[in-house]
């Protein structure tokens, strides 16, 4: 019964300093977002179009793994900042399509300092951060094959 109880014990578990993680290193993130006014998943967003710059809704929330109640708001509040533009598409009214605007494309001279600025935070090595980059996306692919 002890070895039982032993497993949910905080200190045993691997989601609670992912969790943490998580958690902390949005936090060292704000300071640099809130000079740009953007939330750390409009920050996410706007990666995903400074590499795209154009998509559908349905991609945009299935590389990001963002459920359309969550990101149908953080679109429109980007929109209103001025940074993507939103339109049916023409060939299928379902079909909403979504483009970086020049004021968003401006918007990632002023962001390309965060990553580096954030890394120096974590205070990991070169090797440390891509071994554990490796190991969370092994973990995000392994959870996604068992959700098949």
């Amino acid at each position: 019964m002890k070895k039982d109880i032993d497993t949910l014990k905080l200190k045993n578990q691997l989601c609670f300093p992912l969790y943490l993680c998580s958690k902390e290193i949005i936090r060292k993130y704000t300071p640099f977002l809130d000079k740009l006014d953007l939330t750390y998943t409009q920050y996410i967003v706007m990666m995903y179009f400074w590499e795209k710059e154009y998509s559908n809704v349905k991609e945009i929330g299935n590389t990001l793994l963002l459920d359309s109640s969550t990101l149908t708001p953080l679109l429109k509040k980007l929109e209103k900042k001025g940074y993507i533009t939103r339109k049916r598409s023409t060939s299928d009214e379902r079909n909403l399509e979504v483009e970086l605007t020049e004021k968003g494309k401006n918007l990632k001279e002023e962001a390309i300092n965060i990553p580096k600025a954030v890394g120096e935070c974590i205070g990991l090595t070169e090797k440390e951060a891509a071994e554990l980059h490796n190991i969370l996306y092994k973990i995000l692919e392994n959870i996604e094959r068992s959700d098949d």
